[in-house]
């Protein structure tokens, strides 16, 4: 049984939870999202394929991510979906929140961090994350064209490679 904190509209703790399928948000309520985008040395991206046992977005490429569980704070949310989905542990060192967006039921925190991990060294939580590739900006555009990767939005993508730009700047070689 998964439980969510319920935030208000503007993001704060209301101190009310969730349990995970079995409340459904009312208008001006909100629980945690994180996505975690990983980045190499060669800018590449890692991105995920979902199991295709998922209820949501069966079998898509996606961003790493997930909902925050009651309690956990955005960082330690993502520190723990990257290390349950890839098997990657980040520190807070170079894992770096690049911004948080509203959604209708949501606030979806945005982190980058930096690995150049073999995809062969990755340890994929199988009932998450069918696989995971690298793939360079031109091939993630071209996935979404293509609806092979989750469509977020313009907007969401335009922001994601402006920000890959900003870490490299702050945290590449």
């Amino acid at each position: 049984m998964e439980k969510w904190d319920i935030l208000d509209s503007t993001g704060k703790v209301t101190g009310k939870t969730a349990v995970r399928g079995r409340y459904l948000m009312r208008p001006g309520e909100y629980h945690l999202v994180v996505h975690i985008w990983v980045i190499s040395d060669k800018g590449e991206f890692l991105i995920q394929q979902r199991s295709k046992e998922k209820k949501l977005m069966p079998g898509e490429w996606a961003a790493t991510g997930g909902s925050a569980i009651s309690g956990e704070t955005s960082f330690c949310a993502a520190q723990r979906e990257l290390l349950e989905e890839l098997g990657i542990n980040c520190t807070q060192r170079f894992c770096k929140k690049m911004a948080r967006i509203k959604k209708r039921n949501s606030f979806v925190d945005i982190w980058f961090t930096r690995s150049n991990v073999r995809i062969s060294s990755l340890l994929l939580q199988s009932s998450e994350v069918a696989q995971a590739r690298w793939v360079t900006e031109g091939e993630l555009r071209q996935m979404v064209i293509n609806k092979e990767f989750h469509n977020y939005g313009k907007e969401y993508f335009d922001m994601i490679f402006r920000f890959a730009k900003e870490y490299n700047n702050e945290f590449g070689n």
